[in-house]
């Protein structure tokens, strides 16, 4: 049987560590992805080799060129194919500061990580993909999901950095998606809602009041891992493939307007 792979960037937890898990439980060999090292992520991954595939941890910042090769050349080294890549890894604002206020280094590093970062991801993996297609590798039908979020178009004005470069992850999961379509190659966004995070743990009390008490959400319940994970696996599974270039709003109906 051949085992699909899965690589993940942004993965010794939260969202990404979902992706991993749903796609572990139906049999991919799933490669975990941070900039934090494998130290910090041992205990993530003792947790995905307990579903008894291969589960492997790659260092990779994914705003620097080599660590992006390097992530890369792990894969195919180590599996020889690459099935799925989902862009995961993200930062919020180190401190959250009003548009009138916030500065440069903040907005630039934003964008090297969220946004750069996940373009020439994009482009790396897209072109070993289609290498990968050339070659003939059996069973191969790969694809690539961009993790975005319900800031690319919501205004937060204090974190405005952050929305920018969620806002560009639309466009970039547009453009590739419109490039691999000659390629067979699909490519999503899912875009989260509220979802229960460590990046969420600061604003837990302010997003527990808009969802339970002031009926912000259709669906009154935080959104979890798992919910972005259960929608990943729809994607990579192939059956949305003639869907390519869509976004997947995973987030208890939020992005519903609604007098």
């Amino acid at each position: 049987m051949t085992r699909k792979v899965i690589l993940t960037t942004g993965s010794s937890r939260g969202i990404g560590l979902g992706v991993l898990a749903k796609h572990a439980k139906l049999g991919y060999a799933v490669v975990m992805s941070s900039s934090s090292g494998e130290e910090k992520a041992a205990e993530a991954l003792a947790e995905l080799r307990t579903y008894g595939v291969p589960a492997d941890y790659v260092k990779c910042d994914i705003s620097q060129s080599a660590d992006r090769q390097a992530a890369l050349d792990f894969v195919l080294k180590t599996h020889g194919r690459i099935d799925v890549l989902v862009n995961n890894a993200g930062v919020a604002p180190l401190t959250r500061l009003n548009i009138l206020e916030t500065t440069e280094e903040s907005f630039d590093r934003l964008m090297d990580i969220n946004l750069k970062g996940t373009f020439f991801m994009n482009q790396l993996f897209a072109n070993a993909m289609i290498g990968l297609k050339k070659q003939g590798l059996p069973d191969y039908s790969p694809r690539i999901i961009n993790i975005g979020s319900i800031s690319a178009y919501t205004a937060s004005t204090n974190r405005g950095e952050y929305c920018i470069s969620k806002a560009g992850i639309a466009m970039v999961t547009a453009l590739f998606a419109a490039e691999l379509g000659a390629h067979n190659i699909p490519v999503f966004e899912i875009r989260p809602g509220i979802t229960k995070t460590d990046m969420t743990k600061a604003v837990e009390a302010k997003y527990d009041t808009f969802i339970f008490k002031d009926g912000g959400l259709p669906t009154p319940r935080w959104g979890l891992p798992e919910d972005i994970g259960e929608a990943a696996a729809a994607l990579s599974g192939g059956a949305f493939d003639y869907s390519t270039g869509q976004v997947i709003n995973v987030d208890g109906g939020f992005h519903i307007r609604r007098l």
